[in-house]
């Protein structure tokens, strides 16, 4: 089943509740996301967008995915 943009921002912003979140695409397995979070601040660039896959709870596990393609863009706020 297709997701759709604001609940992948819904999900995202569980776990980064103070988050700059930007979702765009609207085909429904092909989107993209930036995330600017103060947590991001220790982390690189890897962890962060683990931290952010971890947040999707499985919507991008396996062919069976809600979501199919994600660019997504990390970092912690200026």
């Amino acid at each position: 089943m297709p997701m759709h943009a604001q609940e992948l921002e819904d999900l995202l912003r569980e776990s980064f509740p103070d988050a700059k979140i930007v979702v765009e695409g609207d085909d429904g397995v092909h989107m993209s996301a930036m995330v600017v979070d103060e947590s991001f601040r220790s982390m690189n660039r890897v962890q962060q967008q683990r931290a952010v896959y971890a947040a999707l709870k499985g919507k991008m596990d396996g062919p069976n995915g809600a979501l199919h393609a994600l660019a997504l863009t990390t970092k912690a706020p200026d």
